[in-house]
């Protein structure tokens, strides 16, 4: 680690040394997440590090963190980097845009996003979940990463656009993938080829971007079509007006807003359930509490929104999920003035890095960081955390507008998962987190199925369902 000799100056801020040209390039390259980590616990909560002579900030303490995300945040805008890399996939919808224009949009979007309309989601996340996990026989082997992006991915194409993508999900879902590889690609290098230049990731990026417009423009241009109003994320967009000059969005304005949607709204939940079910593997009690709560509370039925409120453990379950695996494990932000943190002054255009995966490691805010513990989010304990030491799905005025969505939907689907089955991590495997843009685990998470059946109301008794074809 090398000290600071000079207070105040970003130079002497501590650092992991790298190489002399490429900075911390390999670093980043080889273990993204272990590096941070590293960075963190050598070098405290104010780092740097290095990707050729430009300098990077990051920060590990949630007061830090709460400055730059809440405090200041005015001064932050997401860098040029996440625009040039995430912008030929999203183009200038929520997760690109900055300023008056994304103030704009998110006015726009949050509607479908408000109380009354994310409980009306809940019966259709609940229904979803029933049908896929009756096609999964007894002692049958999955990915769950896989089944959970399929099951995701049908919920937010109904409750977002009204459109069942359950025929095309494998594909859109490789598709996806293919994208993201891509943009992370980018990020974790120096000099970029132009996303136009005829190599061969721009041309598989090509491909898949032109499989996920195919859907999102099909859906466009039917509801145009029809002139529909069905009260859905689509039609809000498609009825949008200009509060200046009363025109409407165009094609590219609605396709931008719907494929970050899209993506964000079920690729975060996917990841944390997946996450979450390999948790539990090994948490016998976890577990069995789980059940215990699902057979009280449902007793074999389908839970519905107002069931949420008495499931508060499921609730509690699918938090340290999100805390050990939070969806987006990096947060970047550049500064347009200059600003001060602790001892030190940042010129404008500073970089600074906020990993939620490192956050939610800090022992100063979570002891025993690396344990599976659900008790941690009880309503006195959550109570008792600072400001911005768990933030999931990021915090202040850019918070994921769909958070409210995602864990509604994370609750449900584990309450209707445990009261069903159990999943049994195979032996022999290496699960390893992946950042390339959300995280997720390289490679697949094979489990066996386990069906237990389910508890019927005042009999204490249990009848195990067969596997159907769905």
């Amino acid at each position: 680690m090398t000290a600071p000799s000079q207070q105040g100056s970003v130079s002497t801020i501590p650092t992991i040394p790298g190489s002399r040209f490429l900075g911390n390039l390999s670093d980043m390259r080889t273990d993204r997440l272990g590096f941070f980590l590293r960075l963190s616990r050598e070098c405290g909560p104010i780092a740097r590090f290095q990707i050729g002579k430009r300098a990077v900030i990051v920060l590990s303490a949630a007061e830090y963190v709460h400055t730059v995300l809440v405090e200041q945040a005015a001064n932050f805008e997401k860098t040029i980097q996440v625009r040039a890399n995430l912008g030929p996939l999203l183009g200038n919808g929520l997760l690109t845009s900055e300023n008056e224009f994304h103030r704009r949009q998110r006015k726009l979007v949050a509607p479908a996003f408000q109380h009354r309309r994310v409980a009306a989601y809940a019966e259709i996340m609940a229904r979803y979940t029933e049908e896929q996990i009756a096609g999964w026989a007894d002692g049958s082997t999955l990915d769950i990463a896989h089944e959970m992006m399929r099951l995701t991915l049908r919920i937010v194409g109904k409750t977002l656009f009204d459109a069942d993508v359950l025929q095309e999900a494998d594909d859109l879902g490789a598709a996806l993938t293919t994208a993201l590889q891509w943009a992370n690609g980018r990020f974790a290098t120096i000099i970029r080829t132009p996303a136009n230049w005829p190599t061969r990731a721009n041309r598989r990026f090509r491909a898949a971007q032109g499989r996920l417009d195919a859907t999102v423009y099909r859906m466009i241009e039917e509801r145009r079509r029809s002139g529909e109003d069905r009260g859905d994320l689509l039609s809000m967009l498609l009825a949008a007006r200009d509060e200046d000059d009363g025109s409407f969005m165009t094609d590219q304005q609605v396709r931008d807003e719907a494929m970050t949607l899209f993506l964000a709204g079920h690729e975060t939940t996917a990841n944390a359930l997946a996450w979450t079910l390999y948790s539990l593997n090994g948490e016998t009690a976890v577990v069995a509490r789980l059940q215990a709560e699902a057979d009280e509370v449902l007793a074999g039925r389908t839970p519905t929104f107002e069931d949420l409120a008495r499931l508060p453990y499921a609730l509690q379950v699918f938090k340290e999920g999100l805390r050990l695996y939070p969806p987006a494990p990096m947060i970047s932000r550049q500064a347009q003035a200059a600003f001060t943190l602790g001892e030190y002054h940042f010129p404008a255009g500073t970089v600074v890095v906020i990993s939620p995966y490192v956050l939610h490691r800090q022992p100063a805010y979570f002891s025993d960081p690396e344990r599976f513990d659900p008790e941690r989010w009880t309503m006195t304990n959550e109570a008792s955390l600072p400001r911005q030491a768990y933030m999931p799905f990021g915090g202040g005025p850019r918070i994921c507008i769909g958070n409210h969505f995602a864990m509604m939907e994370g609750q449900l689907i584990l309450a209707t998962l445990i009261q069903r089955l159990n999943l049994r991590l195979l032996p022999g495997q290496k699960i390893v987190p992946e950042p390339i843009v959300t995280l997720r685990p390289r490679g697949a998470i094979c489990m066996a199925v386990e069906r237990h059946g389910v508890m019927h109301a005042g009999t204490g008794s249990r009848e195990t369902l067969p596997a159907t074809s769905v």
